[in-house]
């Protein structure tokens, strides 16, 4: 019985997997989603730890995650809205970068690391370049941890190939990025304002404001109209105007990861937003995602 049943669910996996492959290679639009903790929370639009069982099938078949458990919400509104007009968008996600071989850091200094100082043909440490994603994707979706958020003063000098967290280094390796995605006008890429830390989590007020000006001066200054790079903001959506992740939204007052309340509002705003970006070029939404009328 126990052969079977393991027999049966080998099978599922490689039914599954054979056909997430091909509806991807015969899609209208193939979606990227690159994230971590909470961007996966998002993705899921709940944040419940999966089963034990569930946790070895993902171990054994990454890309079983979302034909395992509870199905991810973002990808399910894909499908729907498919079949409601008639289209052919796929999304996946992917976790970037991986924790081994490059660091589970993806902060304005690991973009620019990857994608700009160490571009081309190759992969980085395992990692997609752009020239690899961009083959594959017409949207590329990517976000920071929260950690992003942990600002510190300028040094004497800004320097671009330093992974010092402060508002002159990440101007700089913004600027870059810019100029990089801009090398790619037929993809559209959505980047996250940064994920936002709650108060109890140590991040000091000269920090959080920081961060507060860096996300404002994202919208307001570095993002151009026109081109081909769109804005979700993550940020507003978690602070509300002020300076911290809410506490109501999060998994707990010194956890910064979002909780099921949060993730079932934000997941339907994302959805809006990518959608608005790949048909209206995000003309139709509000940068946080809601509906202009």
């Amino acid at each position: 019985m126990k052969r079977c049943l393991a027999f049966f669910i080998i099978l599922l996996l490689i039914v599954s997997i054979t056909s997430c492959k091909q509806k991807e290679k015969n899609s209208d639009m193939n979606i990227i989603f690159l994230h971590h903790s909470t961007g996966e929370v998002i993705w899921k639009g709940f944040n419940t730890k999966p089963s034990v069982f569930t946790r070895i099938l993902r171990k054994i078949s990454p890309s079983s995650k979302n034909i395992i458990g509870k199905k991810a919400k973002l990808p399910f509104l894909f499908e729907n809205y498919n079949q409601e007009y008639h289209k052919n968008y796929l999304i996946k996600e992917i976790e970037f970068p991986k924790a081994s071989p490059y660091g589970w850091s993806n902060y304005p200094y690991d973009y620019y690391n990857i994608w700009v100082k160490n571009s081309g043909d190759s992969p980085f440490k395992e990692e997609p370049t752009l020239e690899i994603l961009t083959k594959q994707y017409q949207v590329i979706i990517f976000k920071h941890c929260f950690p992003v958020m942990n600002i510190k003063a300028d040094q004497e000098s800004a320097d671009i190939d330093s992974d010092y967290k402060s508002l002159a280094n990440y101007k700089l390796q913004y600027e870059s990025i810019k100029n990089k995605l801009h090398k790619f006008p037929n993809t559209k890429f959505i980047l996250f304002t940064g994920a936002a830390l709650v108060k109890a989590s140590g991040v000091s007020e000269d920090a959080a404001l920081r961060a507060k000006e860096f996300f404002k001066w994202v919208i307001d200054e570095w993002d151009l109209p026109d081109d081909n790079i769109f804005i979700w903001d993550l940020y507003s959506l978690q602070t509300e105007g002020g300076l911290y992740f809410k506490n109501e939204y999060s998994v707990s007052i010194t956890d910064s990861h979002p909780n099921t309340e949060f993730a079932e509002m934000t997941v339907q705003l994302l959805f809006n937003r990518i959608i608005d970006v790949i048909e209206n070029n995000g003309t139709r939404t509000k940068l946080t995602g809601e509906k202009l009328h």
